[in-house]
């Protein structure tokens, strides 16, 4: 079979290899001057390219059913397809990175894998449009190239200057769900941002919608000149862009002091300072950040030099532990790293990848309606995804 893979990022250079592998001629149309150029940039050039807990639950997507089976059918083969590449790497606290520590060993892996197994790699190559007659017809800026099968694998919007996939997709009859930016930092609506600009602090997250609780992390935030940033606030990003786009009222509540049990606050404030004369300020700045501590003695409209026992310590503890931050909008699609929404799962066959629109199309990657958390999960997906449809490229037209 004459297969065209579109897109040389991690999907489509892993369907690209599974396609080879069965005895396929492959060729790969890339659009950029280089392969893998996101894939270089993932984990801060560090590439955690996989969980060992890799599960429904960490991620989004309107199809559950259709994204339960991918991962059941192709999760225990990611990782021998690594060894299969001769990459070396290492389990850190369940999250999995090149022992090189550099993404560059994942691409040049990758590539020089596709090398040997003779796939064709074109670069400067941008497909225009794909039509199917008897067979694939490929238009490019440079030429039309023809194909039996065509995976399209080009990657989301997310973090590029154009992304013309979902325009292919609707060339071939798919639909395309509401694309909004995920895994990305948050703009508040108070007026205080600029006085914590640079603090980083662990902290616990809650995510409430329209006044309820949804979900609760764990771990360093970033305080921005426009709001937060950080891990946990990624991971709460794509479903709060949707909220927003459905006029949902979405605000953080964060816990400065997670170290301390809900039960326990109380009584610790007063073992540790009911008995002491410093000012709340030195109190405070204690254990916060100064830039933290400023802001919540003005929310208390408190003297810095106040003591202990002018303090309101039922107000102080609700801010310690829930200090709000309304949401106003998130960050743009140039600075998320993911993107939620894309073409519906429910559109395609879980168990080979292959399009229910155009038979002999398939889709992998960010290009579907996925988007997983911080910690490899989205690559994980693409690794999935391009496996299994470079695995079930039919033999016979």
């Amino acid at each position: 079979m004459r297969v065209i893979v579109i897109g040389a990022g991690a999907s489509g250079l892993t369907a690209a290899i599974a396609c080879a592998k069965n005895g396929h001629e492959v060729t790969i149309l890339e659009k950029n001057n280089k392969c893998g150029k996101k894939l270089l940039g993932t984990g801060n050039g560090h590439c955690n390219f996989w969980h060992e807990k890799i599960d429904e639950k960490n991620y989004h997507t309107e199809n559950a059913t259709e994204l339960s089976t991918i991962i059941k059918k192709e999760k225990e083969n990611i990782l021998p397809f690594f060894d299969s590449l001769k990459i070396i790497y290492k389990n850190k606290n369940g999250y999995y990175y090149p022992m090189s520590n550099q993404a560059i060993t994942m691409v040049n892996a990758l590539l020089n894998t596709a090398i040997r197994l003779k796939v064709k790699i074109l670069t400067n190559t941008e497909v225009l449009h794909i039509k199917k007659e008897n067979t694939f017809q490929v238009l490019t800026n440079k030429q039309t190239y023809s194909a039996d099968c065509v995976i399209l694998a080009t990657g989301s919007k997310a973090s590029v200057k154009s992304a013309n996939g979902y325009d292919l997709a609707k060339e071939c009859h798919h639909h395309i769900t509401p694309l909004l930016p995920a895994l990305t930092g948050l703009i508040g609506k108070d007026s205080y941002y600029k006085e914590w600009e640079g603090v980083r602090c662990e902290v616990q997250l809650s995510w409430l919608e329209d006044g309820k609780k949804q979900k609760e992390e764990y771990g360093e935030i970033q305080c921005t000149k426009e709001g937060i940033s950080g891990i946990c606030v990624f991971n709460v990003s794509g479903p709060i862009a949707k909220g927003l786009q459905n006029h949902k009222e979405e605000e953080l509540h964060i816990n400065f002091i997670p170290w301390l049990k809900e039960e326990d606050i109380q009584k610790w404030f007063q073992n540790q300072y009911s008995e002491i004369s410093l000012p709340i300020q030195e109190i405070l700045d204690g254990f916060l950040n100064y830039k933290i501590t400023n802001i919540i003695l003005k929310k208390l409209n408190l003297d810095p030099n106040a003591s202990w026992k002018e303090v309101p310590i039922h107000k102080l503890i609700n801010l310690l532990t829930n200090f709000p931050f309304h949401v106003k909008e998130i960050n743009s699609m140039e600075h998320a790293q993911v993107c939620s929404g894309g073409i519906p799962l429910t559109e395609i066959n879980p168990l080979t990848m292959e399009s229910k629109k155009v038979k002999g199309l398939y889709l992998t990657g960010e290009l579907l309606d996925v988007d997983g958390d911080c910690g490899g999960y989205n690559l994980g997906f693409a690794w999935m995804s391009g496996l299994i449809a470079g695995n079930n490229i039919k033999k016979e037209k």
